[in-house]
């Protein structure tokens, strides 16, 4: 397979960066230093106030020595042990490429609706966290709200093969997948998702009908972002650079999840112990497999879509600066005049709402076009927890299937 050669040579060639200041660069190394120092302060925190918990239960409930060694393997096993993460709801495979899978999850009925083409994030984790369980699905909730005709974009992991794939094949995947369900879609983009699905909608705004993105970072400088202030903090691309060549051209994704766990140790750390506390609900056991079942499990990101993104935009912020160019096409986020629908969570520390919703000041759509949607919660809840799916995600589905009837 080959690759736009825009890819691949951002992996080799010395990319020269001038726009992190000293000044920048010190004042985010102190606030990343404060955050990590507060995180671990809170980790032993809470781990000691668990521990306490446990010995003070395990006394209550007269536990034996043998049962609280129990406990410990049975513990052991839950934290070790993975299955493979895969999709909750019925679909079929409509075609694939290297880098893609498109799965087609519409519902019988209503063919005359408007397709709708989600895009999930490309972040080392498996696509399927856009319909990660029955009662906690992305796609559920869209089918549900009358969006029939639902399509997912799924990203396949890296191989030696396609370790070269870089923004243009990456867009290129949403251009085949619109042109095989016919468009114009309601196109939805997740975290990374979203910032591609804002660009692809700004150099393609008759493919696009309807706009929406969810802790997507669009202003990649806005805003109190832990992985802002760390990319300021490294100084320039040549650390993200070795990652990628210690990954043989590809970044492992087992050095992204744990470079998410790095930025707050305290939650993974409470995850944990918390599982130790409730290891007689079953309830809460399988809640916790399920969950970690998805998290755990990594795949490789192609290095030159991986150092691409870096550069251009959580460095340079070229998309939101007007600066954007990508095979001699200017990015003109002006050039987007569908309804567009922002998303963003409270606590999310990936991605601060002022990221989001700066795109509301970039695009050529009417202010009364644009809704901004602020929900409780981090990053993985907004794409993942019930109460965003139920009072954010559910009626701006609802709003955008009544907008799509009678529009094939």
């Amino acid at each position: 397979m080959r690759f736009h050669p825009t890819g691949a040579e951002l992996v080799e060639r010395n990319i020269p960066l001038t726009s992190i200041s000293l000044h920048d660069s010190a004042l985010a190394t102190t606030k990343v230093a404060r955050r990590s120092t507060t995180s671990w302060l809170d980790a032993w925190q809470s781990t000691t106030l668990a521990g306490l918990r446990y010995w003070s239960k395990a006394a209550a409930r007269g536990t034996t020595p043998i049962g609280v060694a129990a406990d410990g393997l049975r513990w052991l096993e839950l934290v070790t042990t993975r299955r493979r993460p895969d999709w909750s709801t019925p679909n079929r495979l409509v075609e694939s490429s290297g880098i893609m899978a498109l799965r087609d999850f519409s519902a019988a009925g209503r063919e005359d609706v408007r397709p709708t083409l989600i895009v999930p994030p490309q972040a080392g984790h498996h696509s399927c966290i856009v319909d990660y369980s029955a009662r906690q699905s992305q796609v559920r909730t869209a089918l549900e709200a009358g969006l029939r005709r639902t399509f997912v974009l799924e990203w396949l992991g890296a191989t030696q093969e396609t370790k070269n794939a870089g923004i243009l094949d990456y867009l290129d995947s949403v251009r085949r997948a619109i042109a095989r369900i016919g468009g114009p879609v309601n196109l939805i983009g997740d975290c990374q998702g979203g910032w591609l699905a804002t660009i692809y909608a700004a150099l393609h705004p008759d493919d696009v009908a309807t706009l929406t993105i969810g802790g997507a970072p669009i202003d990649f400088h806005a805003g109190d972002s832990a992985i802002t202030d760390f990319t300021r903090c490294a100084g320039g691309i040549t650390p993200y650079r070795l990652a990628v060549e210690l990954g043989g051209g590809v970044l492992d994704g087992r050095l992204m999840l744990s470079s998410f766990i790095g930025l707050q140790p305290e939650t993974e750390i409470s995850k944990q112990v918390d599982l130790l506390l409730n290891l007689d609900d079953d309830d809460y056991v399988e809640r916790y497999r399920a969950f970690q079942d998805w998290y755990v499990f990594t795949q490789p990101i192609p290095g030159a879509m991986y150092l691409w993104a870096v550069e251009h935009l959580f460095i340079e912020n070229e998309l939101v600066r007007g600066t954007l160019e990508l095979d001699g096409r200017l990015v003109s986020l002006g050039a987007i005049r569908c309804p567009v629908n922002l998303l963003a969570g409270t606590t999310d520390h990936i991605t601060p709402p002022a990221q989001v919703f700066a795109l509301a000041d970039h695009v050529g759509t009417s202010r009364s076009d644009v809704t901004s949607t602020l929900t409780h919660g981090g990053h993985l809840g907004l794409f993942m927890g019930r109460e965003a799916l139920e009072t954010a995600w559910r009626p701006m589905f609802e709003k955008i299937a009544a907008r799509s009837l009678g529009t094939p």
